[in-house]
């Protein structure tokens, strides 16, 4: 009889899973997989690893701006795959090691929730049953697959790729047609690009980056577009077969044969087959329901990170585990999902947190739009020879707090948690004036931003 039975061992899921088992709760972990879930080992890490690699390839090419002459760069992709699979190792080992040491027991199979009995929750994992009197829910999400035409023989064939696939090709395709312009395409997309690759990003939408504010996706697409990346906007894919994506723009079908396509259009909570029916687990369009402590409609069972549909980030999860552990020993716990920092690591990043100009709008906020040029840090000037990053600022006209900031520009994902420290503890403009930031640093254009507002 265990505690805690938590299904899925991803942020969500093995970060709860240590903090349930440093309070002493007799807690078990079961993954299908591999600990660290998708984001560890096809997601956020190994993405962030190829990342960097390409980066500093970009670097390397413009190193003469900065004063470095030096033969031509290469770059070695099969060794950033290996150098990838290092890393994911790694950390998938140090989750190990961190959940033995908080005394949690994990295992290694598929999971099914039988039943609830008088015991509590039996629990099928491989050929053995297990019970806990409490279950968190952590199966987290699957590559959104949509009934294209050609698709699922594509994926047969190798021709269409998911996020699974596509971060362990062992060569650089000549071009690769991505389809979907959100967070993964645009990661995908700024790697291959940056690597050599032809690309081309075919998105439903009008714009890129979907909910982003729309003045910072503008010129994260200009930026790209003018790198060569071709962006293909306000198009339905209608099928991907025979080497090639075919899509509608306009009333005309176009085709674009090529090496690979990634089909990257978004993600789908996990909770088939995992047993929800057999204990009456509400579910809205496939994702769990939960409230804001995590809760279910079945006293007992918790859910979190993507299974539950809210926020389909890492961090989220992260949190939401904890939110779900807190609240299990008894301490009242919430989480608020309107300063949850989100971040596109393409080069330059994109950040952002609370309120987009958009958004405002649409909620009938009263508020102000400050947008100012990154180029106010001198580290910035220094390290970005042909930078145009921006920071944009959105304050509530009535109360001078801050409700939303966004940033374009290198050192973005490292600033945006102050602003989102901001929004959360709902700072005003005032409070972030008094604020002394380090110099020379990039963050600190959000304090000169304060008195431009």
């Amino acid at each position: 009889m265990y505690d805690l039975i938590i299904l899925g061992g991803g942020p969500a899921g093995y970060n709860a899973a240590e903090h349930a088992g440093h309070a002493k709760l007799k807690t078990l972990v079961i993954e299908e997989r591999a600990l660290g879930g998708v984001c560890l080992n096809e997601g956020c890490i190994p993405t962030k690893t190829l990342l960097y690699s390409a980066k500093i390839y970009d670097y390397a090419k413009h190193s003469q701006d900065y004063g470095v002459k030096f033969g031509s760069a290469e770059i070695d992709h099969s060794f950033v795959i290996e150098r990838k699979n290092k890393v994911i190792k790694q950390l998938v080992s140090g989750v190990g090691a961190k959940l033995k040491k908080a005394g949690v027991e994990v295992v290694n199979a598929q999971a099914t929730i039988k039943e609830r009995n008088e015991e509590g929750f039996v629990i099928v994992a491989g050929d053995k049953e297990y019970v806990g009197k409490q279950i968190l829910i952590c199966t987290g999400s699957s590559p959104a697959l949509p009934p294209i035409d050609g698709l699922q023989d594509s994926l047969k064939s190798g021709y269409a790729l998911t996020n699974r696939e596509v971060l362990d090709l062992k060569q650089i395709p000549k071009d690769i047609v991505i389809v979907g312009g959100g967070v993964i395409g645009l990661e995908m997309a700024s790697y291959f690009n940056s690597v050599g690759s032809k690309v081309y990003v075919v998105e439903m939408m009008d714009h890129i980056a979907g909910p982003v504010d729309r003045e910072i996706s503008t010129m994260l697409q200009k930026e790209y577009a003018s790198r060569g990346v071709e962006f293909i906007l306000g198009a339905k894919v209608v099928s991907i077969k025979d080497n090639a994506v075919s899509y509608e723009k306009d009333g005309k079908v176009t085709t674009i044969k090529s090496d690979y396509a990634l089909v990257s259009i978004g993600r789908r909570a996990r909770t088939q087959g995992i047993g929800c029916e057999n204990i009456g687990l509400k579910l809205e369009r496939g994702a769990i329901v939960t409230n804001e402590y995590g809760k279910t409609n079945v006293p007992g069972v918790w859910a979190a990170g993507d299974v539950n549909g809210k926020s389909m980030l890492a961090h989220t999860a992260y949190r939401e585990g904890e939110v779900c552990i807190n609240n299990i020993l008894g301490k009242k716990d919430r989480i608020n999902y309107n300063s949850i920092p989100s971040v596109i690591y393409t080069n330059p990043e994109v950040a952002g947190v609370g309120e987009t100009t958009e958004s405002a709008k649409e909620k009938g906020l009263d508020v102000n739009v400050q947008t100012v040029t990154l180029k106010y840090s001198g580290r910035y000037i220094a390290e970005n020879e042909h930078g145009n990053g921006v920071l944009k600022v959105i304050t509530d006209k009535k109360h001078n707090n801050i409700v939303g900031l966004h940033v374009y520009g290198s050192y973005a994902s490292e600033m945006i948690y102050g602003a989102a420290m901001m929004v959360e503890t709902e700072m005003r403009v005032t409070d972030v004036q008094k604020l002394v930031f380090p110099h020379p640093t990039v963050c600190e254009v959000i304090r000169e931003s304060m008195f431009l507002i």
